[in-house]
């Protein structure tokens, strides 16, 4: 997978977060659960953006790093939706999978670059 997949397929984890959280119920949990998941996913897809101009080595680790953390706080909180039965687990399980699937892919980017930086 390639750069320009990389930022499509985190954009398109944004929208579909996007989407869902707008999906959720109209109270107080759903409402905060909602605000973070749009925070966090977003995140994810523009740091990922940010982390593709980086100047530096560093800078690109560190902006992974960042990508790295929005994408599993956002796991989380499509986890907690499923945990509080807040809508139907067949609807968030594929966005909780992709979530994850970033995050593994991000940790993987990150210490491969880590590696290169240090020489090893």
């Amino acid at each position: 997978m390639n750069e320009e997949d990389l930022k499509l397929r985190t954009k398109k984890f944004a929208h579909r977060c996007v989407k869902l959280a707008l999906a959720l119920p109209n109270n107080y949990l759903a409402n905060h659960i909602k605000g973070q998941l749009i925070r966090a996913s977003t995140s994810v897809a523009a740091n990922y953006r940010a982390a593709c101009i980086a100047q530096t080595k560093a800078s690109f680790i560190a902006k992974l790093s960042i990508v790295i953390e929005e994408a599993d706080e956002s796991a989380f909180w499509l986890e907690f939706i499923i945990d509080e039965n807040l809508l139907v687990k067949e609807r968030v399980q594929p966005l909780f999978i992709e979530a994850k699937e970033l995050t593994a892919i991000f940790v993987k980017s990150r210490i491969t670059a880590d590696k290169n930086r240090k020489g090893k």
